[in-house]
């Protein structure tokens, strides 16, 4: 009898989000919906990562109607899947339970049936409250174990580190590890075990050591997710499958490869080899893919490859290929991983699929990380120091308790290393400008962090040297205020959009005030008399004072968050005045003056350039 291997589409939303930042629209989707109905996989991710925020920012659509669309044509013809942070389900704070359990509820009532559930820190602590209230409610617990490796310390590295009294750590993220985490979870009731590597770090040898681990020691079935970006996907997929996975998670083939997942299609031809079953309608998904070439086309402004690969022949693979598989799968059988390696990347190389990402690869992080601190310094204009921040990131990542690389915690440590880059630039110490979200690690509100944080730095960036968790009391809900500009109504009107509100608080805001707007204009339309114009009003403008006192710059391009001060305050020096959205992390922009606020040349909500002025203070 011939092992069965499942297999789940990523494509609807880490595929668009890996290559096409997340822009397919509603109307995209339907066009596959139909097609999708008859492929037969096992489950579909859909929603949860980037796809509540992106649709909200960037395309005006509603979150819950696109899970709620795809649920009813789908007809329970595979599980729909989302992706959530634990107890920070898609934000970079904790949230209460009230929270957790709403949002739980409001996903699986929309249709959804697994959450993949895990927590950056892969601090168990975290995900125990989305467990309860996803099983609760009767969706399936999908709890993943973050994967990533130790930071490379040359012996002179660790010399240095030993003359000055400090002590680099030994191994922490060992076979055990990952093990002793997976065990932890199917103890908290997970319905199934992934092995998340988000970064496409895992090697076949090690994704054939790790799922062989799992598979021993926990009884529920285990998910093999991971990326192409660094070269190893394919070659630890097929490991993975060798070594007994349940679940395997891919692409189609025009959205796959790169930095997105391996295609389904030569994991296909891999199962046949190794006479594993694969319930999946290799015809439908030959459907899908003929639909998703025009939408890859229409996507081409966000395509991260800029070029296609060679179409599948769903009938006969070439000589070549076929070759290469079976020189594939006997290296892997003698866990040979540079033959498997070399055979895969010729089989990817065949179909014209990008090169493995060698920057990415030799330093070890995830390729959007790379991506965002690059564009991150374009912003800047200073990209010549991008290889100074990524050297920094061993140690600020060690400064900061070693923790995984994965959302939110790679933009947090990406975007430090990027921050103090920028102060050794200008002659200043690392550490000159701290994110709120940087210090928010390092005192604990994120939760126990894999190795503890030396309290001397802690007290040097939060100014204690004692951990201080997050206190969920201290939690205040996002104000939903009445619009009287459109017909007193409030900004959200039902739980759900209450919910959006609460998980991202500036998209929410601009999303929903455009549909209040949109309402409103059209119910007045309706009661408007034909011919009658409405009557605006323009307020005269006024330019900013001549200045006399300090100029208060932005140290990053950014978006202004909130302003904490009014003209005519007194303020001390190191007092916030506002905050300032710069690389996805809050930064305090702190006065460096005592005085009084003369002007404030920005507003809430403005998006400023880096050294633009912010507002003037005169010097008491």
């Amino acid at each position: 009898m011939s092992r069965k291997l499942l297999i789940r589409d990523l494509t609807l939303r880490d595929g668009q989000q890996s290559l096409f930042a997340t822009r397919m629209s509603q109307k995209q989707v339907d066009r596959v919906l139909p097609f999708y109905k008859d492929a037969g996989f096992y489950a579909m991710e859909v929603w949860g990562g980037a796809v509540p925020d992106s649709i909200m920012r960037y395309l005006g659509e509603n979150p819950w109607k696109r899970l709620q669309t795809i649920s009813k044509e789908m007809d329970g013809k595979s599980k729909l899947t989302a992706l959530s942070r634990g107890r920070n389900l898609f934000g970079y704070a904790p949230y209460p339970d009230e929270v957790i359990e709403g949002f739980c509820r409001n996903a699986i009532e929309s249709g959804l049936n697994i959450m993949r559930i895990f927590d950056a820190l892969n601090d168990m602590e975290n995900v125990k409250s989305t467990i309860k209230y996803v099983k609760k409610f009767g969706g399936i617990a999908d709890c993943a174990v973050c994967y990533t490796v130790d930071p490379h310390f040359t012996s002179g590295e660790r010399l240095k580190a030993a003359l000055k009294g400090q002590k680099l750590p030994k191994e922490v993220f060992t076979d055990a590890y990952f093990i002793e985490k997976a065990k932890t979870l199917e103890a908290l009731g997970a319905d199934m075990i992934t092995l998340k590597d988000m970064a496409g770090l895992v090697t076949p040898a090690r994704a054939g050591s790790l799922i062989k681990g799992l598979k021993e020691n926990v009884k529920v079935p285990v998910d093999f997710h991971t990326h192409c970006t660094p070269g190893y996907g394919l070659g630890a997929v097929l490991m993975a499958m060798m070594n007994g996975v349940d679940i395997v998670d891919t692409n189609m083939w025009y959205f796959s490869g790169g930095s997105a997942a391996p295609a389904i299609e030569l994991v296909a031809a891999f199962a046949k080899k190794l006479g594993i079953e694969m319930d999946v309608n290799m015809e439908a998904v030959k459907k899908i893919n003929q639909e998703l070439i025009d939408i890859r086309k229409e996507l081409n402004a966000f395509d991260a490859m800029g070029s296609f690969p060679k179409p599948f022949d769903y009938d006969k693979l070439p000589a070549e290929v076929d070759a290469l598989m079976d020189k594939a799968i006997a290296a892997a059988s003698k866990n040979k991983e540079e033959e498997v390696l070399e055979a895969c990347h010729a089989i990817e190389s065949y179909y014209g699929f990008p090169k493995p990402n060698e920057i990415v690869k030799n330093a070890e992080i995830p390729g959007g990380m790379y991506s965002n601190m690059l564009a991150q310094l374009k912003a800047v204009k200073s990209e010549q120091i991008l290889d100074e921040a990524m050297k920094l990131i061993p140690k600020v990542r060690l400064d900061a308790g070693l923790p995984p690389l994965v959302t939110p915690t790679s933009q947090i440590v990406g975007a430090q290393a990027v921050s103090c880059a920028l102060d050794l630039n200008k002659g200043m110490a690392m550490y000159s400008v701290v994110s709120k979200q940087f210090e928010d690690l390092v005192k604990g509100q994120y939760g126990k962090t894999p190795i503890p944080v030396n309290p001397e730095f802690r007290e040097k960036i939060t100014g204690s040297k004692e951990e201080i968790p997050y206190n969920i009391a201290n939690y205040k809900k996002q104000p939903n205020p009445v619009l009287e500009e459109y017909g007193g109504v409030k900004l959200a009107q039902n739980e759900q959009e209450e919910l959006l509100l609460e998980l991202f608080p500036l998209v929410a805001k601009d999303y929903l005030m455009s549909v209040r707007k949109a309402e409103f204009e059209a119910a007045k339309a309706k009661e408007q008399p034909e011919g009658v114009a409405n009557e605006t009003k323009v307020a005269e403008a006024t330019g900013p004072l001549a200045f006399i006192g300090e100029k208060i710059t932005a140290p990053l391009p950014g978006k202004v968050l909130a302003i904490d001060i009014h003209v005519g305050d007194t303020v001390k020096s190191g007092q916030t005045l506002l905050i300032l959205e710069a690389m996805k992390m809050e930064n305090d922009i702190r006065s460096p003056y005592s005085g009084k606020v003369r002007q404030i040349l920005v507003k809430q909500g403005d998006t400023v350039g880096a050294d633009e002025v912010l507002l003037e203070i005169e010097n008491a």
